[in-house]
């Protein structure tokens, strides 16, 4: 199939019809009939079947369709890339991307720090998670973005900034005072109390699963969240324990929950990520040095 064919055959199957299909595409109804028709004599088999006054799709074409919308969706890809290039990146522009956990705290102390170095400099954030941040600097329409997880992809380069670990918000009376005074809670202790766990999809809540797993004790699940802040506000309103990592718990109220480190000490590492193709602009490469400085004065 050309690219003609396949442009055509997707409208049909979005528009269930050759008329809905030209105005789609902006061609006349006969060219749409005759590139279906030019279509189904090079594959060697009929697309469609007029059933009531529409096109059905036959087999074939249901079969075809999945690997259709791929390709579209990568043409996408390739036109969102263009617009990116044609574009450009303006000298006074920064464009940062950071995952949720780090929006609330991180991410305005290290902007306080750089607008004082480089007040002139425009900064665009956008707070994303992982897979989009990824998706978005792969095609260049971002500068440098921030994250947990640890990425391997060949479009992308990574830097350590901060190592963090998982500790634990609990709502004040849900521990003896002496428990908190000592500062620490392990996995036996923490599964006599009711966890708000995080999603298995996310990076550290995977990892927070294999630990209590390898752990052998069993935690009193009573629910399952997305995100940590989620995790956090729902720890402050009493309902349990929010297992996050350090930044997030930066922003717990002090009246309302109780701060634990967990045993054992489950590691979290904040990354900087930035396009390989593009060269590390030295407002990006200012703007990562803000993010480590306000990573050290939280750990302070």
């Amino acid at each position: 199939m050309r690219l003609r064919h396949i442009e055509v055959f997707n409208a049909v199957m979005l528009t269930g019809s050759v008329s809905a299909a030209a105005r789609m595409i902006n061609v006349t109804q006969p060219a749409v009939s005759r590139t279906l028709q030019h279509a189904e004599i090079q594959l060697g088999f009929p697309l469609f079947q007029r059933v009531g006054g529409r096109l059905r799709p036959t087999e074939e074409a249901q079969t075809l369709y999945p690997h259709i919308e791929r390709l579209f969706a990568q043409l996408d890809e390739v036109q969102r890339l263009s617009a990116s290039l044609r574009a450009g990146r303006g000298k006074g522009e920064l464009r940062v991307l950071t995952v949720l956990a780090l929006s609330y705290e991180v991410f305005p102390r290290a902007m306080r720090l750089f607008r004082e170095k480089h007040p002139s400099v425009r900064v665009h954030h956008e707070a994303l998670h992982s897979p989009q941040i990824i998706a978005s600097l792969v095609l260049q329409e971002a500068d440098v973005g921030y994250v947990f997880s640890a990425v391997s992809h060949p479009a992308l380069v990574q830097e350590k900034l901060a190592e963090r670990h998982v500790v634990c918000v609990v709502p004040k009376g849900m521990l003896p005072a002496r428990q908190v005074r000592a500062g620490t809670i392990n996995l036996t202790q923490l599964s006599r109390l009711p966890v708000i766990a995080l999603d298995g999809r996310d990076p550290l809540g995977l990892l927070l699963a294999h630990t209590v797993r390898d752990s052998g004790a069993g935690l009193q699940e009573v629910m399952t969240v997305q995100t940590y802040h989620v995790a956090l506000a729902l720890a402050h309103h009493g309902v349990g324990v929010a297992m996050v990592e350090a930044c997030t718990a930066a922003s717990a109220d002090p009246e309302k929950v109780d701060v634990l480190k967990l045993e054992p000490v489950v590691p979290t590492t904040v990354r900087m990520l930035r396009p390989a193709a593009r060269p590390n602009s030295l407002v990006a490469r200012a703007f990562t040095r803000c993010m480590q400085q306000a990573l050290q004065e939280m750990e302070d």
